[in-house]
């Protein structure tokens, strides 16, 4: 059983990764914006408070085995772009100010390549109403990720399309930087349930180091 940090636990991804840990009997400290969203469980502690908190979430993530980070501001929220851009770096120097050996972050499909040297988030298939909340994660793996040494990372990229569809198969194909495409429908997709399958997977036994991993059907 691992003890675990999950920051953005009621949200559309972290539900799906609460509810799986909990499935599997690890205790989870649930960083969230509002607790009474959260379904009560000995499982499960409730953390209120903000990411931009270094200090805070350095503290609650201390002795815990690894952090899960599946924050996002809101899709909608119109400072979703400043709101990445300074947050995730608080969240990576709040990791590793605790002292925590692994930081599993919640990935988005923009920097995929889906042809040579050519990433989904420069082939026009993103729509614009999104690009907010895609490109500045995506800047944040490339710039910032990519040159941290100073503790055990991941960024777990979903496939094209990302949804509840389908359910938990727990069939799945991984990859590293290329979108993985089903060859017989032409479609890139996974569902939340099974991305939720993965990541645990990773949390309970390591298989990914300081790099970038994808998923598809």
């Amino acid at each position: 059983m691992a003890n675990v940090v999950l920051i953005g636990a009621t949200g559309f991804v972290g539900s799906h990764i609460l509810n799986e840990l909990v499935a599997r009997g690890h205790k989870v400290t649930a960083v969230v914006r509002n607790a009474s969203k959260l379904a009560k469980n000995d499982q499960v502690t409730p953390v209120e408070e903000d990411v931009a908190n270094v200090d805070a979430i350095a503290k609650i993530a201390e002795g815990k085995d690894a952090i899960i980070s599946a924050y996002n501001p809101g899709w909608t929220n119109p400072d979703i772009a400043k709101l990445i851009e300074t947050n995730y770096p608080r969240i990576l120097e709040a990791a590793k100010k605790s002292g925590v050996k692994r930081l599993l972050i919640v990935g988005g499909a923009g920097t995929l390549f889906c042809a040579p040297g050519l990433r989904v988030v420069d082939s026009g298939a993103i729509p614009e109403s999104i690009m907010g909340g895609v490109r500045p994660l995506g800047d944040f793996y490339l710039n910032v990720l990519t040159k941290e040494d100073a503790i055990d990372w991941v960024f777990f990229s979903p496939a094209g399309a990302f949804d509840e569809k389908g359910g938990r198969t727990g069939k799945f194909r991984l990859g590293k930087d290329d979108l993985i495409v089903d060859q017989a429908t032409k479609t890139s997709h996974i569902s939340a349930e099974d991305y939720a399958v993965a990541m645990v997977d990773e949390l309970e036994k390591p298989a990914h180091h300081k790099e970038r991993f994808t998923i598809g059907y």
